[in-house]
């Protein structure tokens, strides 16, 4: 196997002294669709936060364990954030473009990073790269509120690999869309997949079905000390995971018998 792109190791995540995630180890590798699988509360999305570090804005959040980006450990204490989102983006569960043009949601994250030169050419690019350009390419000064809201997730994809990310980190994109512009959304990421690596939280197993090359399955399980906390059952390939699980709770999960 190659060495993965990001690795996570022996990860434990509390909020306020209640065990959310514990004993995580994950490997996720270039250009490969990752899904993250489980049932509600089991701590995906508070996993997937983990490999950006966004839990670093909530209050309370406790992030024990490594995860490593290129060799080197994110939560280190001299590693920066910011830097860390930009090399590894966030598309969430809700389109939420900025309140600004279709042209300004793409520039102004350009413009706070530092790119200053070619923002036309850089703009256009990302909104390519997102299947968007041939929509919007007469609306650019208008309102992002006029795209419906599977242009708005698109528009939220171009944003951020505008930046030029390595990894792509989704949150159930297409929870909030009908089925049409959910199919727009899959096809867009199984190009994306030839670029960027992406990991990606979703409830719809059919979807997991489609478009992912491998499957992490977490589930609810109870600790030592009586508490219900998220645990890694197991990480195989899509097919594997579906057809021939090694633990019967995945089983139990992927033919709808939980969760």
């Amino acid at each position: 196997m190659p060495e993965p792109i990001l690795q996570i190791r022996n990860l434990s995540v509390s909020y306020k002294r209640s065990p959310i995630l514990q004993d995580i180890n994950l490997a996720i590798y270039e250009r490969e669709i990752l899904g993250l699988i489980g049932a509600s509360g089991s701590g995906k999305s508070t996993l997937l936060r983990c490999c950006n570090r966004l839990n670093d804005v909530i209050a309370g959040m406790k992030v024990r364990g490594e995860v490593i980006y290129k060799g080197q450990n994110i939560y280190a204490p001299h590693i920066d954030p910011v830097k860390v989102r930009q090399q590894i983006g966030m598309v969430f569960q809700r389109p939420n473009p900025f309140p600004k043009s279709i042209y300004e949601n793409i520039a102004f994250g350009l413009r706070v990073n530092g790119y200053k030169t070619n923002l036309d050419q850089q703009v256009e690019q990302a909104l390519r790269q997102a299947n968007l350009w041939e929509e919007v390419k007469d609306k650019l000064n208008e309102s992002s509120k006029i795209l419906s809201g599977g242009q708005q997730q698109r528009l939220c994809i171009a944003r951020a690999i505008a930046l030029k990310p390595q990894i792509i980190l989704m949150d159930e994109p297409c929870s909030a869309l009908d089925p049409i512009s959910t199919a727009k959304i899959e096809e867009l990421l199984l190009e994306l997949k030839q670029t960027y690596t992406i990991v990606i939280v979703t409830h719809n197993l059919q979807q997991a079905k489609r478009i992912t090359d491998r499957v992490a399955f977490i589930n609810v399980e109870i600790n030592d000390r009586g508490e219900r906390v998220g645990r890694l059952v197991e990480c195989n390939t899509t097919a594997e995971i579906f057809s021939n699980p090694r633990e019967v709770s995945t089983l139990n999960y992927v033919q709808g018998r939980m969760g």
